[in-house]
C-alpha cells in the first residue's frame, strides 16, 4: 500500500463526493440506487416545489435527515478528523449535505452544496439546525417558510464560498480526491484548479472517472480502507 509522507507545513485540501458518504450507508443522488429514481426531484428539489408546497418539500428532507442520522461516520471519516485533531493543516471541501465529517470531528469543512443541518430565509439568513425534525419551520421574525440551505436543481452556488474554495484549492500542497465521480458541474472543475497550482494529485475512487488521468497517484479502493492506510503521520 502506498503512503504519502506528510507534515504540519503542508496544505492538504481533500476534495470529497457522494461514494464517501455511500460507505456509511447514506444513498447517493445518481446511479444505481440513487434517490432520484424513486423520487422525482422537481416535486422535492427545487425552489419552485418549496414555494407551492413547502411542507411536502420540508417533510421529505426530515425523511433525508432521518435516514442520515441513521448512519455513523467510517474510519475513514475517522482519519481526516484525526488528521485535523493533530494539527495539520487540512481543509475538506465536500459536495455532500450529510454532515458526515463534522460528525467525526473535523471543523474546516467547505460544503459546496450546503447542509440538510441548516434552513434559511431571506430576513435572517441561515442558522444551524440539527436533529432528524427541524426545530422550527417557519422564521420567527418574517414567518415565512424556513427553506433547507441546500443547492437544489435549479441553483446557483454561492459564489462567495465557490472562490473561497478555489483560492484554497490553489494554495493547497495535496489535493486528495475522494468518492467523487467528476461530472457535476462547476464543482468537477475543482481538480483543474488545483493541478494548476502545482499541488501532488490523488485519487481514492473504487471505479475509474473522467479525470483519473489528471492524477499523480490513483488508488482504486474504498474510502474507508484506503485513507487510514494512505497517510503517513509524523
Amino acid at each position: 500500500m502506498v503512503t504519502i509522507p506528510i507534515d504540519r507545513s503542508m496544505s492538504i485540501v481533500v476534495f470529497s463526493g457522494a461514494g464517501m458518504s455511500r460507505e456509511s450507508g447514506i444513498p447517493v443522488y445518481r446511479g444505481d440506487g440513487g434517490i432520484w429514481k424513486d423520487y422525482n426531484y422537481e416535486e422535492y428539489a427545487c425552489e419552485a416545489a418549496f414555494r407551492e408546497h413547502p411542507e411536502r418539500v420540508l417533510d421529505f428532507h426530515e425523511k433525508r435527515r432521518r435516514a442520515v442520522m441513521g448512519c455513523e461516520p467510517h474510519a475513514g471519516h475517522h482519519t481526516l478528523a484525526r488528521l485535523e485533531e493533530e494539527g495539520y493543516r487540512l481543509t475538506i471541501v465536500t459536495q455532500n449535505i450529510d454532515g458526515m465529517h463534522q460528525r467525526a470531528g473535523n471543523t474546516r469543512v467547505m460544503e459546496l452544496h450546503g447542509s440538510l443541518f441548516r434552513v434559511r430565509c431571506r430576513c435572517s439568513g441561515s442558522r444551524e439546525d440539527i436533529g432528524v425534525a427541524y426545530q422550527k419551520r417557519r422564521c420567527d421574525a418574517c414567518d415565512s417558510w424556513m427553506r433547507p440551505d441546500i443547492t437544489w436543481f435549479g441553483d446557483s452556488l454561492d459564489t462567495d464560498l465557490f472562490q473561497r474554495v478555489a483560492d484554497t484549492i490553489a494554495g493547497c500542497d495535496l489535493f486528495v480526491s475522494v468518492g467523487t465521480s467528476g461530472v457535476v458541474w462547476p464543482a468537477a472543475g475543482l481538480p483543474d484548479v488545483a493541478r494548476e497550482g502545482g499541488a501532488q494529485m490523488v485519487e481514492v475512487n473504487p471505479e475509474e472517472g473522467p479525470q483519473s488521468h489528471m492524477f499523480d497517484l490513483v488508488i482504486r479502493g474504498a474510502a474507508g480502507e484506503i485513507l487510514p492506510r494512505l497517510f503517513e503521520v509524523d
